[in-house]
């Protein structure tokens, strides 16, 4: 199956290039860019893209707004940040927005089409100690949800924040990746989470794990 991609950056250079490095996947295809936040929703509407590659810092409707606009269309695309500072607050706002992830401009060519796939697939792409970082700068806020969480959900839950797929969470706790996926699952519907990116942020938000 071919991903279907649009790119929303405002430097003309950008786009250009992450086309050419995504283009040249047999794979994944480019199928519309915005110039502007502003002008992602219609190309989305319009291409029914499957990712949207969203920069943060665009001069009239930045990336953190453009992000809760495509989330809440009846089907959205899963949007994945690509900024320059890992260290950014705008990264963390468009995560908590609804973003699967981030990566940064530098990243290799390889590792960009591997953060497309992997969002499409319906992962998170977490980098849990630059999280962890742009966590400890924030208020801490009430999620009702983390209440409601048994033991295991809970065990699932701080392994999650470290980063850890189903599948090595299954090893650590020493049952059945089918286990973790729906105590994962689970996670995901007490919280109010969308995907496991938001159940992160609540982890810490919330205290339940300390981002120090």
């Amino acid at each position: 199956m071919t991903v279907r991609i649009v790119i929303a950056d405002d430097e003309d250079l950008i786009r250009t290039g992450l086309r050419i490095i995504l283009d040249a996947e047999p794979d994944l295809r480019v199928v519309g860019e915005a110039a502007d936040g502003a002008a992602v929703v219609p190309v989305v509407r319009r291409e029914r893209p499957d990712v949207v590659l969203m920069d943060v810092r665009m001069p009239a409707v930045d990336g953190i707004q453009a992000t809760r606009r495509l989330v809440a269309l009846e089907s959205p695309p899963k949007v994945l940040v690509v900024t320059t500072f890992e260290n950014d607050d705008y990264v963390y706002d468009a995560l908590r927005a609804g973003a699967a992830g981030f990566l940064l401009k530098r990243a290799r060519p390889e590792d960009l089409a591997g953060a497309v796939r992997t969002v499409a697939a319906g992962e998170s792409l977490l980098f849990p100690a630059a999280i962890r970082t742009l966590a400890a700068t924030r208020p801490r806020a009430a999620v009702p949800g983390i209440g409601r969480l048994t033991g295991r959900e809970g065990d699932v839950l701080r392994l999650m924040t470290r980063g850890m797929s189903n599948g090595e969470i299954a090893a650590e706790l020493v049952v059945s990746a089918e286990t973790v996926k729906t105590h994962v699952g689970n996670v995901l519907t007490k919280l109010g989470a969308r995907d496991r990116t938001q159940a992160v942020i609540a982890a810490y938000e919330s205290g339940f794990v300390s981002p120090g």
